[in-house]
């Protein structure tokens, strides 16, 4: 963790000096630099993202000394909570992104550590990859390992379960709703969810305040807004949101949902997006969208952004995945298609409704939204991901995962079925998001363009 602050500490203020110099800095980082360009290249929002992701892992490393308790998280949970609680989350994706991203070794040592030391390769790589670090203690001492994703992703469950009882330390495992509007459903996830406020509580020695919840919920709700407003300009013809946008408006949520600095790396993509759709320009970097893709699960994010990278340079204009979407009442295709009944809303009334307001939201976070259950079922896989190639127009849909997603791996390939009688050219990946060893990115390269030419979609 001091490792990858102290490299992204350093990235984040490159561009302070001359143009020169940043030049000259760019050739001792050689697997980091076409990120920087990439970031810097989109302008504000990508110089904020790399501050934020220092401030990220400058809040881990100094958190002991600032008397903070750590909790291990996943993607699926929203800190929220932890910021409301003066609690400094991890999130393992999290983690395991931004070290695969500007390292060429990845994660591949840690990955293969926690099999050294019992845990099963046949996991998901995106928690192993930050997890083998922690249980070897090379980061800082996780005080609380947290999750909600028992069925939803067992992988995920089951490395945390595995890393609290390796590592001897308190374990909380939120369980998540098999329904989204059942009355009776969401009153046992409210009363599961003050229990996890009251094991938070034990294991800091701290009450919740209702003010800086209150707080959080407010700049929560803000962010909200802010995603469902570049959702709606997403659907524009040419789309004015650059590619590397979609990953900005998640890693951000993920890492800062309820705090300032979230809002900040939201409204600046928004004020872009907004001028690009003004002046009637694609956010494309190639300046020509060819193509309007959907990726139905999540991101490929091994090395120097190339995913995002090739899709600029073949002109297609990306509407992100399933950690993209907002799911707030307002949302685009919330509204469209009638599905209010599975979103949420915010009511900071009382403390009740507060907690109420956040558990719905927890219900929402990815994968547990759309894969909590068969695919085809209502508010889930299927129907979101068709609800969202509709409002976007989309010319085509994209699966990529990891060889450790048990459920997505169980029905992604119903789910292509469906989605080309549907009218979507559906592609299937077979690489791993965070692991270049199972297969070559210019493997998975070669096989996506051979699907977008041969399909006729580009």
């Amino acid at each position: 963790d001091w490792m990858l602050w102290s490299t992204f500490n350093a990235g984040a203020r490159l561009k302070d000096g001359t143009e020169k110099e940043y030049r000259e800095v760019l050739k001792y980082v050689p697997y980091f630099s076409q990120i920087l360009e990439a970031l810097y290249g989109i302008g504000e929002p990508g110089k904020i993202l790399l501050q934020t992701i220092t401030r990220y892992m400058e809040n881990i490393i100094t958190a002991r000394e600032r008397g903070k308790k750590i909790a291990a998280t996943t993607f699926c949970f929203s800190p929220a909570i932890f910021y409301a609680m003066d609690i400094v989350p991890v999130c393992l994706e999290v983690i395991s992104v931004v070290q695969t991203l500007p390292y060429k070794r990845g994660t591949a040592d840690f990955l293969d550590y926690c099999n050294e030391v019992g845990f099963t390769e046949t996991s998901c790589s995106s928690q192993r990859g930050a997890m083998g670090a922690f249980l070897a203690g090379l980061g800082a001492e996780i005080d609380m390992w947290v999750t909600d994703t028992p069925g939803v992703c067992d992988t995920n469950a089951n490395a945390f379960a595995f890393a609290a009882a390796y590592l001897k330390k308190p374990f909380f495992q939120l369980d998540t709703p098999p329904v989204l509007n059942d009355p009776r459903t969401m009153e046992y996830h409210t009363e599961d969810f003050k229990s996890l406020i009251c094991f938070l509580e034990e294991q800091t020695g701290n009450k919740l305040d209702i003010d800086r919840l209150r707080e959080v919920l407010t700049c929560m709700a803000e962010q909200e807004q802010i995603v469902e407003e570049l959702e709606e300009l997403g659907r524009i013809i040419p789309n004015p949101l650059p590619v590397e946008f979609t990953l900005l408006i998640y890693a951000s949520r993920f890492i800062f949902s309820g705090e300032p600095e979230c809002t900040k790396i939201l409204q600046s993509m928004l004020e872009i997006t907004q001028e690009n759709a003004r002046r009637g320009v694609p956010g494309i970097a190639s300046g020509e969208e060819k193509v309007r893709a959907l990726f139905c699960y999540i991101d490929h994010y091994t090395t120097n952004l190339r995913l995002w990278k090739f899709m600029d340079e073949m002109g297609i204009s990306y509407h992100g995945n399933i950690l993209v979407a907002s799911w707030g009442k307002n949302a685009a295709h919330v509204r469209e298609f009638h599905t209010e009944d599975s979103a949420y809303s915010i009511d900071m009334k009382d403390l009740d409704t507060m907690i109420q307001s956040m558990a719905a939201h927890n219900a929402r976070m990815p994968m547990v939204k759309s894969i909590r259950g068969p695919y085809d079922a209502p508010d889930m896989w299927l129907q979101d991901t068709l609800s969202l190639a509709k409002i976007y127009s989309s010319d085509c849909i994209v699966y990529n995962g990891t060889p450790g997603c048990r459920n997505t791996w169980g029905m992604v390939k119903l789910l292509a079925r469906d989605a080309e009688k549907a009218g979507y050219p559906t592609h299937i990946m077979y690489g791993d998001d965070f692991d270049d060893r199972v297969e070559s990115w210019e493997v998975t390269r070669d096989r996506l363009e051979e699907f977008l030419r041969v399909r006729g979609v580009l």
